[in-house]
């Protein structure tokens, strides 16, 4: 096929696509003339070193009374797939009316019509094809664009007298590189010289982001001096640090110049060998060298080089199309030049293919001494480059919707922290808008719900008003503990009990929500019995209860059988969180929420729960505090024993780990043992409680509390409350060194045996208590079904009488025929799915706490 002026080049994965017009045969007979757009896809043969057809397509056009032309084509990238595929742009004139229309080429040679559109005019100024596929112009020096996802033309509020350049920004999408006449404010500019600047230029660079509509400052890409004399811009590098723009590009000038900028400023200058530079385009080869290719409207172009200078490294004259591609196969690119030939008008006749370095292949020369090609190399290489290149984009697409997916759920939790904050505080909430969110609501926005204020009330009803003696916080090394002290009642209605902090101040760049750790911590007003259980927070919470006293381990879901002793007791839930992050803030203000599940206990019979979530109060924590020890645990001594307070015993143990041991003896008594803890150990016994005692020990062991229960002469369980392992290997060490050698110590990971026997009894009476009810509610279903029937059962009658007449047999066969529907619905009973799945998981909890401790019991 003969080549024309209208025809156009363009590389795509190593190959060289023509596009060309043609009339189909016989158009000048018909009546509708028909055109056809053809692609001829090309490739070089690195053994004949001459470019030969791979493939072809057609498209076929009505141009009746019309003209088609081919107005510009480049690669772009399509925006349902991320895939980069070639794009035309045709015009389509009749008379008056103009029609453009954009094209897709696919790898199977066939065309995809993008979208088309219908002006007044005819584009002339600034034609340029970017990602979408999208397309964008200057007409009557306003910006105009539309895309494929639009489909609609849009004019950008700005006037401008020329476009240098259009490309993808990190961080900003599609910017469009301006110049236009320059906005003087009325004030000095503070920043620098840009106003003086633009005074004297009379007009200034600007940057425009197409998606976003935002302007950027024309300054990050070059000074605005430059603005008269630039004519087309190439950038090599742009990047987003610390929000501030960071942009490396060349630009030609009217004075026949090629000027390197980094970051505004300029690095270098070349001069150019011809007049009237028109568009620049970079290359990489395979030495990494970075050259410049520049094409003049004389159709003669040159190659810059970058590198410790800009310097002119080669030029050539009568150059139809300078492409830029990896068209041998090699895996760097190389400059493909298309000359004038008016001999010979195939296609790519004449060509010249160059990296100025080792790669040199021109048409017309014959080459004795050439390294071959492997086969299968080339193709095999342009296989991997493409599937490596779809890759690629993809990954970076999935790579910026985790990005705003991960923005927009944070966004999402702090509103629901907020939200929940406010719920707690009986304050009304306002949802931000789901169109500045991005956020589409899966529900009917319904303002002011009918039944939200008895849900409200309902909540209130159900916690009372003063369900909270006393509020509390204490440092201890570099943590903070939290306490709240909750009245009898209340805590005995409650289970999976857990406390939050959140913090109350607006911070939007880290979440409120503070890790910590909730324990639960019972001390009976005699101090007699010691209980500590830990929970972490979050869904769902887990605890386990740990006694030191065998006889007293009692837990609170059998409220009938242990009521009279937990009502002689004092709950406390702790929240443990690490110090040091919260003291970066300098003063801190907290709201202590309180988790638990809220259940009533009526005859017997467990009802069903529900988590409910109150507010306990505020605490406002600051550096000074901490700095003059207001919130220091203090454990004084008076005669002999340790005065501390409550809040500070319970903040020791809220930090403390505790570990059980089972010390036995077969030979001597284990007397030792306590003069070890009075004595080496320095240890005083609590106020009142004389089992429990602390360590007054200089060292890394002050702090820590033990408890020496001796069950006889020969055997006890030491408990100790220690920061960590490190303190507990301490305290072993020494109390190997007074046992006697024939001493067994045994680590008990679960409590002593005799409390966790008195636990599985527990468990298996509130086992069989939850079988009893489920089996009492079923017969209360099955009453409201067989009652009637039952209602209607005829009184027994001596059966000799009902023999006698007719109306006696009758009665009798009607008693008989009920008496066996009863036996078969008793035999083959139904139940409510609902109530089977309730009574269900009742069993499963029953026998999973069982189980567990049948466990623990095994491995003690």
């Amino acid at each position: 096929m003969l080549l024309s002026e209208q025809d156009q080049f363009l590389s795509y994965n190593g190959e060289v696509l023509v596009f060309q017009l043609s009339k189909t045969k016989h158009a000048e007979e018909a009546d509708d003339k028909t055109m056809n757009l053809c692609v001829r896809r090309m490739a070089f043969n690195r053994d004949t070193k001459l470019f030969v057809q791979k493939s072809s397509g057609v498209f076929s056009m009505g141009a009746s009374h019309s003209k088609i032309e081919i107005i510009c084509c480049s690669c772009t990238t399509d925006s349902r797939t991320g895939i980069i595929l070639p794009c035309i742009l045709m015009k389509k004139k009749k008379r008056n009316n103009v029609k453009y229309f954009l094209l897709l080429l696919h790898s199977s040679n066939q065309f995809e019509p993008s979208f088309y559109f219908k002006l007044d005019y005819e584009l002339k100024e600034d034609i340029r094809l970017f990602a979408g596929p999208s397309l964008l112009w200057r007409h009557a020096n306003k910006l105009f664009y539309i895309s494929s996802n639009t489909r609609v033309v849009q004019s950008a509020p700005v006037q401008l007298s020329s476009v240098v350049w259009t490309g993808e920004i990190v961080g900003e999408g599609t910017v469009v590189l301006g110049i236009r006449a320059a906005c003087l404010p009325e004030t000095e500019d503070p920043d620098g010289f840009s106003v003086s600047d633009r005074a004297i230029w009379g007009s200034e660079f600007f940057g425009y982001a197409v998606q976003t509509q935002k302007m950027l400052p024309g300054t990050c890409f070059m000074p605005h001096a430059y603005s008269r004399v630039v004519s087309s811009v190439c950038v090599c590098k742009s990047e987003s640090l610390k929000k501030q723009l960071r942009i490396s590009l060349v630009a030609i000038t009217h004075k026949n110049q090629l000027i390197w900028f980094q970051n505004g400023a300029l690095k270098g200058v070349c001069e150019l060998p011809y007049e009237k530079p028109r568009s620049v385009k970079p290359a990489l080869t395979s030495s990494n060298d970075l050259l410049f290719v520049v094409a003049f409207a004389s159709g003669n172009s040159c190659v810059v080089q970058r590198r410790d200078s800009l310097q002119v490294a080669s030029k050539w004259q009568k150059v139809k199309c300078v492409l830029v591609d990896d068209f041998i196969g090699s895996g760097s690119e190389q400059l493909l030049l298309l000359f004038k030939d008016d001999s010979n008008t195939d296609v790519l006749s004449t060509f010249k293919i160059t990296d100025l370095g080792e790669v040199n292949y021109a048409s017309g020369i014959n080459y004795k001494q050439d390294v071959p090609a492997a086969e299968g190399l080339q193709e095999n290489g342009l296989l991997t480059v493409r599937a490596l290149e779809t890759r690629l984009q993809a990954g970076w697409t999935s790579v910026r919707e985790l990005q705003q997916h991960l923005g927009l759920q944070k966004r999402v939790i702090l509103e629901s922290c907020r939200a929940l904050i406010d719920l707690v505080e009986e304050r009304t909430h306002i949802l931000p808008n789901s169109k500045e969110e991005g956020l589409v609501s899966l529900w009917d926005d319904v303002e002011n719900p009918p039944d939200s204020r008895s849900k409200e009330t309902s909540l209130a009803s159900e916690v009372p008003e003063h369900f909270t003696e006393e509020l509390w916080l204490r440092v201890v090394g570099d943590s903070l503990v939290v306490g709240v002290k909750l009245t009898e009642s209340f805590y005995l209605s409650l289970s999976d009990v857990s406390l939050s902090l959140v913090m109350d101040q607006d911070f939007s760049s880290i979440s409120p929500i503070i890790k910590c750790q909730s324990k639960i911590i019972k001390l009976n007003k005699a101090f007699s019995a010691l209980t500590v259980s830990s929970s972490q927070i979050g869904p769902p919470p887990k605890k386990m209860k740990l006694d030191l006293r065998s006889n007293n381990d009692l837990k609170k879901e059998f409220p009938k059988r242990s009521s009279r002793i937990q009502l002689d007791e004092a709950k406390t839930v702790t929240a443990v969180t690490s110090l040091s992050p919260l003291l970066a803030f300098h003063r801190v203000c907290c709201v202590v929420l309180l988790h638990a599940r809220k259940q009533n206990h009526q005859n017997d019979s467990l009802q069903q729960s529900k988590k409910i979530t109150v507010l306990c109060g505020k605490i406002l924590l600051t550096l000074e505090d901490i700095s003059n020890g207001r919130y220091s645990v203090k454990m004084p001594r008076d005669n002999s024993y340790c005065t501390a307070s409550m809040e500070d015993i319970l903040a020791i143990l809220a930090v403390s780990v505790r570990f059980s041991f089972q010390i036995e003896s077969c030979d001597y008594t284990l007397t030792p043992v306590s003069s070890w803890l009075l004595g080496e150990m320095e240890c005083t016994p609590f106020k009142g409680c004389q089992d429990n005692i602390f360590c007054h020990k200089a060292g890394n062991i002050h702090g820590t509390i033990f408890n020496w229960a001796l069950k006889n002469p020969f055997e006890g369980v030491l408990t100790i409350f220690c920061r960590n392992l490190t303190v507990l290997f301490q305290c072993l060490h020494s109390l190997t060194r007074v046992l006697p050698p024939s001493c067994g110590v045994k680590l008990l990971r679960s409590g002593s045996k005799g409390a966790l026997t008195e636990q599985l009894a527990l468990a298996l009476e509130k086992e069989m208590l939850t079988l009893k009810n489920s089996l009492s509610l079923k017969k209360a279903e099955n009453s409201l079904t067989w009652g009637n029937e039952s209602g209607k059962k005829i009184n027994n009658a001596p059966l000799a009488s009902l023999l006698d007449t007719e109306e006696g047999v009758q009665e009798f066969r009607k008693k008989l025929q009920n008496e066996r529907e009863e036996c078969v619905q008793s035999m083959n009973q139904t139940m409510n799915g609902a109530l089977y799945q309730k009574i269900a998981l009742k069993i499963a909890e029953a026998q999973l706490s069982s189980d567990m401790i049948v466990w623990s019991l095994a491995k003690s």
